[in-house]
Formats: C-alpha cells, sequence, structure tokens
C-alpha cells in the first residue's frame, strides 16, 4: 500500500505538527553527528517554502533520571538546526503546558518552534491520549519523517496522526521505497548480506527474506551458531546455544526453498577481541580451541565477492567482524566496497552498526541508501507493518 506524502496536501497557511528523528549523539552536550538533523532538511525546508508553519517533536535518547534530562534536552539540536536553516529555531520549555500552547498561538507564518525531548514526558511511550491530544491541538496536520522510530507506537508519531491526517516526509516515503518497495519487487539477482552477533535478533529477518532473496550471506558472530548446528568446532566463538536447533531449521527451510544460504568458510581468530593481538586463519568446521572467530577470511571474501558481483539489489544489515578493532574490519569493509563498486545495482545499507561502518569507511555516497533506522529498518525487513507507517494516510 503505497503512503500519501507531503506532495499531496496543500500546507500554505497550516500549522504542521512534524515528528522528526533528532536523535543525535552528544558529548558534553555537543553534537558529535548532526546526520539526521541534515536527513529532515528537505521536509523541512519544503514544508516553509510552501507556506507552513512548523512544530517540530522529537525524542533525544531514553532519560530516566533527572540528571539525564538536564544532559538529553534540546537546546543543541535547536542551535544546530538554527545554523542549518539560517533562520532563528524557537525552543519550547516543554512539550505540553499553558506556556508552549502560547507559543505556538503566537508563531507566524514561516516560523520553526522546537518542542523540548518527548520521551521527557510518560506518556511519549505509552501512547498516552491525553498526551498525543496536546500535541496534536497545537496543528491543522501532522507530518511523519521519523523512520527512526515508526516500530515505535508513541505518542509522538501514532497518537497524533490518529487524530490529524498524516502524511510521510520526504525521508519517510524513501525509507518506504528503498526497503519495503524493494523486498516487494526487487531487481534480480537479489542478496541479503546478514551480520552482527547473534542469531536470535535476525531470526524474523531470516524468515522473510528467504521467501524474498535468491541468495543470503551469512556474516558476523551469528554464523558460529550455524556452525555449531553443523556439527563444527567453534573455539570460544560466540555461540547462542538454544538457537542451535532453530539454526539447523533455518538451513533446511533454506534448503526447502532452493535458496542459496552462503556462511563463510574462513575466519580471522584470536584468543582475545583488542588491537595487535596475534591472529589465526581457520577454516569454519575447526576453531581452535581458547580462539574467537573475529572477522570473516580471505577466502571467504572470494566467494561473497564472486556470488555479489552480479547482483541489482543487495540489501546489508550487521558488520561482518569487530569492524570497530582494525586488524578485524577487513571482513566489513571489503564488503562495503564491494557494494560501492557495483554497476546498475540498487544497494541499500539497514542502519545501525551496517550504516555506522559504512560512514567509518567513507563509502556513504556510494550506496544508494543508508536507512536511517536501526531497529526499524531491521523490524521492516522483518516484514512487520511498523505502526508509524501505518498510521500515516493510505494515498489516494
Amino acid at each position: 500500500m503505497q503512503k500519501a506524502t507531503i506532495k499531496d496536501f496543500n500546507f500554505n497557511n497550516k500549522k504542521v505538527f512534524v515528528r522528526v528523528d533528532f536523535n543525535v549523539p552528544l558529548k558534553d552536550k555537543k553534537i558529535t553527528d548532526d546526520n539526521r538533523i541534515e536527513a529532515a532538511l528537505p521536509t523541512i525546508n519544503y514544508l516553509l517554502e510552501n507556506g507552513a508553519t512548523l512544530i517540530l517533536a522529537s525524542h533525544l535518547g531514553d532519560p530516566k533520571t533527572e540528571e539525564d534530562k538536564e544532559l538529553l534536552n534540546m537546546e543543541a539540536v535547536a542551535q544546530r538546526l538554527s545554523e542549518l536553516l539560517g533562520k532563528k529555531v524557537l525552543k519550547a520549555p516543554s512539550c505540553i503546558g499553558k506556556e508552549v500552547k502560547d507559543m505556538v498561538d503566537n508563531l507566524k507564518k514561516g516560523d520553526v518552534l522546537l518542542l523540548e525531548n518527548t520521551r521527557f514526558h510518560k506518556g511519549e511511550k505509552k501512547n498516552d491520549p491525553d498526551f498525543a491530544k496536546e500535541l496534536a491541538s497545537y496543528a491543522d496536520v501532522c507530518v511523519n519523517d521519523a523512520f527512526g522510530t515508526a516500530h515505535r507506537a508513541h505518542a509522538s508519531n501514532c497518537g497524533v496522526a490518529e487524530l490529524l491526517p498524516c502524511y510521510a516526509g520526504f525521508l519517510m516515503e524513501k525509507e518506504i521505497d528503498m526497503i519495503g518497495n524493494t523486498l516487494e519487487n526487487p531487481k534480480r539477482p537479489f542478496i541479503a548480506i546478514l551480520g552482527g552477533a547473534k542469531v536470535s535478533s535476525k531470526i524474523g529477518v531470516i524468515e522473510n527474506l528467504l521467501t524474498k532473496v535468491d541468495t543470503l550471506l551469512i556474516g558476523g558472530a551469528m554464523v558460529f551458531t550455524f556452525a555449531r548446528a553443523l556439527g563444527y568446532e567453534t573455539g570460544n566463538s560466540l555461540v547462542e546455544e538454544d538457537k542451535i536447533e532453530l539454526a539447523s531449521e533455518l538451513i533446511k527451510k533454506a534448503k526447502k526453498a532452493g535458496k542459496k544460504l552462503i556462511f563463510p568458510v574462513d575466519f580471522i581468530c584470536a584468543d582475545k577481541i583488542e588491537e595487535n593481538v596475534k591472529t589465526k586463519i581457520c577454516p569454519i568446521q575447526k576453531i581452535d580451541k581458547g580462539l574467537i572467530g573475529l572477522d570473516i577470511g580471505p577466502e571467504s571474501l572470494k566467494i561473497f565477492e564472486k556470488e555479489l558481483i552480479n547482483a541489482k539489489t543487495v540489501v546489508w544489515n550487521g558488520p561482518m567482524g569487530v569492524f570497530e578493532i582494525d586488524i578485524f574490519a577487513k571482513g566489513t569493509k571489503k564488503i562495503a566496497n564491494i557494494m560501492a563498486k557495483l554497476k546498475d545495482a540498487r544497494t541499500i545499507i539497514g542502519g545501525g552498526d551496517s550504516a555506522a561502518a559504512v560512514n567509518q569507511f567513507g563509502l556513504e555516497s556510494k550506496m544508494t541508501h543508508i536507512s536511517t533506522g536501526g531497529g526499524a529498518s531491521l523490524e521492516y525487513m522483518e516484514g512487520i507493518e511498523l505502526p508509524g507507517i501505518k498510521a500515516i494516510k493510505d494515498a489516494q
């Protein structure tokens, strides 16, 4: 089902409640990466150019204590957004209350007001109808551009959308197209690459992708649970003992469905997860006692490259190893470089650590799309209908 977008509505002289994702990393109250703010600019600028007045809402971190509230307020975000927009962004002292309502009532056409961190209110996570009602009372219409929270049924993205007509912003529209529509109608060959530490966090994704892809490449520490299911020795590598049987079932499902499920054949191993440790290449069948598999090996990369070279659609979620440490980053970096060089292919990075790795290697501009939502993209790839997307109006 296609969703209505901001191109489907006339925002002139309208007050618009915009759910953005300004959940940026902070250090000493300073923003260390403003990518999420920059990602929202096309939607914000479009609405302003089309005569709207904006009330922006976002969470920031997960505040639980009074000290958290001091550290996780939206002051730095308002300041950075003002710089990027080239105009003053007003900062509300809260999300609701008389003072905020007075600020909203005094807004003029083209003004931008940023509400305080939505998670300072208990009603946000509970999708409290009274909290949502107060937020919705500020505006004539709402826009959801926060894919990063689309998997959360919270007041600011779902509750408000039940009370006001809701349209997808450009970023949300792109995520729906790049992940949702690509999974439903991919150009083939369609390859998915899954990595990361645990099979348990990717079960639903694997099961859904097995119905859609031609080939599934598995990397990261999650491989070792599959390796044990195949009867191999895994040394001290991470294994989810309670998921071995499930891994065995997934291998059978892939075979039954006629899908290629490809594992690495070798690993870079060490006895500690540290820089400058002595490493050894071990085959998947036998990782030496006391050693941990920490990256996929050179032979595995040759096999993965051979599979990827003719792909027309590639979706990647999860690193191949402990990429934060240079000696265990080669597999992840090589996969990123292979994807960056693919011609006429749609390459999608499913947020989280994969996105962090691609950015770390300076390859973000070479990918078709890097998702802004780690958890959201993972659930979307499972085929789950995300509440934040469901709440947006269907296209006419």
